[in-house]
């Protein structure tokens, strides 16, 4: 490489960093919930990008809560046990084995992959399950799904106090029944309901599509900024993907109830975070009150 080449270059990456101060001021102590999962939790050098970024966003002063899911983990646990994964309306029937098998996949293995991964990068990163001093609250909802919750209280107390030591929670939604039970919960309503209760200046949802869709498939009709009240649209028109459906309705909650911003973000894109956060052309949907 020439000397002009290498002073192209350092240039180039001189204008990114001018261009981020700005966003790192704004954004600094912060809070930022994101909801990880889909193809960027399963592939290994996005996962390692992903922690990337958390530690980042840590470093410049913003305070970063992941909550994850694991449907996927779930399954493959089952199928290994000898038990076949069964869905009503798309979601998943537990009963008391299947729970059991729920929180071993989701605390005992994707939640501590996800905080060996960040820990890597900066010794920041704390495991927590729902349980862990209530801090997901339940009540059974429908009967015939066996022990799906729906959350009655976030208990946000131990996630503020890790937050103040400079911490990074890593959230696996199992929650917690009234008489100790232990319930699954959907994660993207979690991730909702978190920020919320840590009054959340970002929602982010990482996903595996490029964000919210005018007119899903479309992709043609994908929408870089819209209000809670078109999501309601697009769900109520038929018009938003089925799986879509728990995040659009989780970002509309938030907003409603004092979180600023909300995003869907292509998981499957290298350092969707940092582009989202700290560039000015962004990517994916934000989503406004």
């Amino acid at each position: 490489m020439s000397t002009d080449q290498r002073l192209a270059t350092a240039h180039d990456k001189a204008a990114i960093l001018a261009e981020a101060l700005p966003y790192i001021r704004e954004f600094s102590g912060r809070t930022v919930v994101v909801k990880y999962g889909g193809h960027a939790m399963d592939d290994p050098a996005l996962a390692d990008l992903f922690a990337q970024d958390v530690v980042l966003m840590r470093l410049v002063g913003m305070n970063p809560v992941v909550v994850h899911g694991g449907g996927p983990q779930i399954s493959d646990l089952m199928r290994r046990l000898g038990k076949e994964p069964e869905f009503l309306d798309g979601l998943r029937v537990t009963d008391a084995e299947t729970v059991d098998i729920a929180r071993m996949a989701l605390v005992g293995k994707v939640n501590r992959e996800i905080v060996a991964s960040v820990n890597q990068h900066g010794s920041y990163a704390v495991g927590l399950s729902g349980e862990d001093a209530g801090l997901i609250q339940v009540e059974q909802g429908d009967e015939r799904l066996g022990f799906v919750g729906t959350i009655r209280h976030i208990d946000a107390s131990i996630l503020e106090r890790l937050l103040r030591e400079e911490l990074i929670p890593v959230i696996a939604t199992i929650g917690m029944g009234e008489a100790g039970q232990a319930y699954n919960v959907n994660a993207d309503t979690v991730a909702g309901a978190i920020a919320e209760a840590l009054e959340a200046e970002k929602l982010v949802y990482l996903t595996d599509v490029s964000g919210v869709y005018g007119d899903y498939p479309d992709e043609d009709t994908l929408i870089s900024r819209i209000d809670a009240f078109g999501l309601e649209e697009l769900v109520r028109t038929g018009k938003a993907d089925q799986g879509m459906i728990p995040k659009l309705a989780s970002c509309v909650q938030a907003l409603r109830n004092g979180v600023t911003r909300a995003h869907i973000l292509d998981g499957r894109i290298p350092h969707a975070l940092l582009l989202e956060f700290f560039t000015r052309e962004g990517i994916g949907t934000m989503v406004h009150p």
